[in-house]
């Protein structure tokens, strides 16, 4: 092979890698999902509440994933000014990988995609991955509480909801003193990688609110669907849609989930119900097993769906 041969095929790597891993990872989950559900007990499960409401809602939690793809673009707004679908199928292979492996493991793909398709260094892109996980752990609490709040009325709830609600804020107005000790006990050598992580931080109040409120909207989103389906689905009460909503996603975020979340994800969507004021009996259990399975299916469909779309509407020229 000459060298210029040599040199057209590394090209051509580099400039379709994105669409060969999302390619992938598309084919290795279809596969999986067949192995191990089958699509046509996917789509008997789907029929029995309607395919009208299945559509509905898978469209519903594709949305959230331009929303989580508008955080990131205005938290990187110089690297990624005027390439938001790029960044969008960047979005949805980390996606993808997070739900695919274990124990997190995907997320350690966010900072690498970000640093070879954006030139983002790596401590920056990892630490506005924390930044944003922390408000994601913190927005799925807060949405998912308000079914509990709203299920008891108390005053005291809504107080305290309201506390938790704002924290996230008065945190941020502390970063300077927490960059500024960091400054102080770490060595000098390491002032570098000190910058990089303080620049991985909203520059200012503004930013911050504006990625705390995309945060915020994206969840609100999810929980609400996701605690709609769960209603369709017969769970009750609403606090209990609510609740294994919450544990669905939390588990989801946690570094516990299983590989694509077989097995962890529906177990959680019980447990959270019952938590919530579901019944705990057994045919109560049985009839949350079945809805936590049918939810878990339809986060796999809509995180297929979005890198599919991604890879359709994002392609670069």
């Amino acid at each position: 092979m000459t060298p210029d041969c040599e040199s057209d095929r590394r090209s051509w790597f580099a400039r379709n890698r994105m669409t060969l891993l999302s390619a992938s990872a598309i084919f290795a989950y279809a596969a999986f999902v067949e192995w191990f559900w089958g699509w046509s007990t996917l789509l008997r499960q789907w029929s029995e509440i309607g395919f009208g409401i299945a559509f509905l809602a898978l469209a519903l939690l594709v949305a959230t994933y331009f929303i989580r793809c508008y955080r990131i673009y205005d938290y990187f707004p110089r690297e990624t000014a005027g390439q938001f679908l790029p960044l969008f199928r960047v979005t949805q292979v980390h996606n993808l990988l997070n739900i695919m492996l274990p124990f997190r493991a995907g997320e350690t793909s966010f900072p690498l995609l970000m640093r070879s398709e954006f030139s983002v260094p790596l401590a920056r892109g990892t630490a506005a991955l924390l930044v944003m996980r922390l408000l994601d752990l913190h927005a799925l609490l807060v949405v998912a509480a308000v079914g509990l709040v709203i299920g008891r009325g108390s005053i005291a709830l809504w107080t305290l909801w309201f506390a938790a609600f704002v924290s996230p804020l008065l945190f941020f107005l502390l970063k300077g003193r927490a960059i500024a000790l960091a400054r102080r006990l770490l060595p000098t050598s390491l002032d570098a990688i000190v910058d990089e992580l303080e620049a991985g931080l909203p520059v200012d109040v503004i930013a911050f609110l504006r990625a705390w409120g995309m945060t915020i909207l994206n969840w609100a989103v999810k929980v609400i669907v996701l605690a709609w389906v769960l209603a369709f689905m017969g769970v009750a009460p609403l606090s209990a849609c609510f609740g294994g909503a919450l544990g669905g996603e939390l588990s989801s975020v946690l570094p516990m989930h299983a590989p694509a979340g077989v097995g962890t994800y529906p177990a959680a969507i019980a447990a959270g119900a019952v938590s919530f004021g579901a019944s705990a009996g057994r045919e109560g259990l049985e009839q949350l097993a079945a809805a936590g399975v049918n939810a878990h299916l339809l986060i796999i469909v809509s995180a297929v769906a979005g890198t599919l779309l991604s890879m359709a509407i994002g392609r670069k020229h």
